[in-house]
């Protein structure tokens, strides 16, 4: 590979990570701007759904949407810098599934409690369940795929483990009926942003080292 070559891919890496970056910052920015101004919710047994309705709704739903393109970044990010053995367009199709169904979500009203069903919230219901579905399953394809890349091999040791923790969350939180939903939920979402999180810093260092 030429220099100019190198140089290209260590500026797109770089450029990539940083997007994702921005993006997962946005909505963690915005979701704890949220809880500390809506004084009406409880965040122990109200679900972020309830944070997308009324004041400052709209901010939340942005960074829904920057949180979707921010997994898309990261997924292409990863699949140009990725060794020709590691590649695979799954990882990327399946976030690309994710932000898509997230920004469904986002834009998509739950029912509020003790209204009739609606079409808008079993839209709502159906597309945030498959948006923790599609990205825990990327992250695991992903971090599959990076044991294939000399250069993510270690890392790769402990980053599929916590995919498949992200993963078994969504379960828990599927059928653990019992758990306070505000709390479990966040919970969740907090270990998949932190994977993504993590994933990203990872392929910024690697931009800037090569």
């Amino acid at each position: 590979m030429s220099t100019g070559s190198t140089t290209t891919h260590q500026r797109a890496d770089r450029h990539w990570a940083r997007l994702a970056l921005a993006g997962l910052s946005a909505f963690v920015l915005a979701a704890c701007a949220l809880h500390l101004r809506r004084g009406d919710l409880d965040p122990v047994a109200h679900p972020m759904s309830l944070y997308l309705i009324g004041d400052w709704g709209a901010a939340l739903q942005a960074a829904y949407v920057a949180l979707g393109l921010a997994m898309v970044g990261l997924g292409w990010g990863l699949y140009r810098s990725l060794a020709a053995p590691a590649r695979s367009a799954a990882p990327l199709v399946l976030f690309a599934l994710a932000a898509a169904s997230l920004s469904t979500t986002a834009y998509a009203w739950m029912d509020l409690p003790g209204v009739d069903a609606s079409l808008e919230g079993l839209v709502h219901g159906i597309s945030a369940q498959a948006a923790f579905l599609f990205a825990t399953t990327a992250l695991v394809l992903q971090a599959l795929r990076l044991r294939h890349d000399p250069a993510w091999r270690r890392d790769a040791r402990w980053l599929l483990p916590w995919a498949l923790a992200c993963f078994a969350a969504i379960w828990v939180l599927a059928l653990g009926r019992d758990l306070p939903r505000g709390l479990a939920q966040k919970t969740v979402i907090a270990m998949i942003v932190g994977s993504l999180g993590t994933v990203a810093l990872l392929l910024r260092g690697r931009g800037e080292r090569r």
